[in-house]
């Protein structure tokens, strides 16, 4: 039996769709119930953290997975990228006011779903950062801190 909780997340889904251009993407699955989540973020970079803007989800699954994943998105909305990694299957199940036993999975796939997602950003950051900058004027590529012109 599921809560009232489940039971609005599931039939009026929060943040349900996906995101234009989103910053990361993640993407889980379970084979064995055949549950499908994507979770999408876009991210807003503060002078002290970068904070999730924006939340969105699409969840092929039961009735769980689907409220599940509307949860993770709630709760992940204006926090801090450590704050929603710090998220746990067990908030989101709390948050939705209990899951059978036999759904707690759902909550570990929304959960896995944002992490993905947030390691995606993370990743793409990491690898924009690392880029050679290119000169417009010469189109060379100039290094930091290896540019002979100093």
């Amino acid at each position: 039996m599921y809560s009232k909780s489940v039971m609005k997340h599931f039939m009026r889904p929060k943040n349900q769709g996906q995101i234009k251009n989103p910053d990361g993407v993640g993407t889980v699955g379970n084979p064995t119930c055949g549950d499908i989540m994507t979770v999408y973020i876009k991210v807003k970079k503060n002078k002290d953290a970068e904070a999730i803007s924006d939340v969105k989800f699409e969840t092929l699954g039961c009735a769980a997975a689907i409220a599940t994943s509307s949860m993770v998105t709630e709760l992940a909305k204006n926090k801090n990228l450590d704050q929603a990694l710090l998220i746990t299957r067990q908030d989101v199940a709390d948050s939705l006011e209990g899951l059978p036993p036999a759904k707690m999975h759902c909550s570990n796939l929304a959960t896995d779903a944002l992490r993905r997602a947030i390691e995606d950003y993370r990743s793409k950051a990491r690898e924009k950062a690392e880029k050679p900058k290119k000169n417009k004027k010469e189109e060379e590529i100039i290094f930091p801190d290896t540019d002979p012109r100093k």
